[in-house]
């Protein structure tokens, strides 16, 4: 089932559960739904709106860090083309949100993997340890092969996890976080967890964000994580 089919099937579910139930016993539902839903909205926003200024001061000093560091990086990556005169094996990689392609494009001299680069200002490059030049680009989108055969699943700790084929294949592509089985058995209309065990197909970006979005509402804790973890 792909990901525009569950939603339809947990709103249908939601419905014929709505029509089972009493009157009386869903006025009450609502009302105590409503007004804990502006309890907790009110005390979400507060908290959004209080950030504690070291909050604030470790986030602006951990992006300058990043951003310098890649700054230098690609200063000094440069700055190695500009004083060599060689020629280098290129490999140009596409980094997707799921998913790699690479391409040899062959010997090229250093003047003209400078020219690339400036060419393609979102490209990064480095040299690898065989004497390699890689040029990287990274695109907010699935991969070719992710939009044929990716499927949404878990895994067999509880993690949600994007397969290439169906999941009983377990070729992993990426692994995302821990579920609370728990909660989602409780808490999602019958037959969505056995939907997610069987596999739920990605097709698109647009799936891939609506999946982990809808899911990341049953995720564990990070410190109940980090916890199993070092334990």
């Amino acid at each position: 089932m792909n990901a525009s089919k569950l939603k339809k099937q947990i709103k249908k579910n939601w419905k014929q559960w709505k029509r089972r139930t009493g009157t009386t016993a869903l006025c009450v539902i609502v009302v105590g739904m409503a007004w804990w839903g502006l309890h907790l909205s009110e005390k979400v926003q507060s908290l959004l709106n209080e950030k504690p200024q070291i909050a604030v001061e470790t986030l602006q000093y951990l992006q300058n860090s990043s951003f310098e560091e890649e700054s230098k990086e690609d200063r000094y990556f440069l700055q190695m083309l500009n004083d060599s005169d060689v020629d280098y094996r290129v490999i140009f990689q596409k980094n997707y949100v799921c998913g790699q392609e690479e391409q040899v494009l062959g010997q090229m001299r250093s003047d003209h993997i400078s020219e690339l680069i400036h060419k393609n200002p979102t490209w990064t490059g480095h040299l690898d340890l065989n004497g390699d030049v890689w040029l990287v680009e990274s695109i907010s989108d699935l991969s070719p092969v992710c939009k044929q055969k990716a499927y949404m699943s878990m895994d067999a700790d509880g993690n949600l996890t994007m397969y290439e084929g169906p999941p009983q294949k377990e070729k992993v592509l990426k692994t995302f976080f821990q579920l609370d089985i728990n909660s989602m058995e409780s808490t999602l209309p019958e037959g969505v967890l056995k939907e997610l065990y069987d596999g739920i197909r990605i097709q698109d970006i647009d799936e891939y964000n609506s999946v982990i979005s809808t899911f990341s509402d049953y995720a564990r804790e990070h410190s109940e994580n980090v916890m199993k973890r070092t334990n």
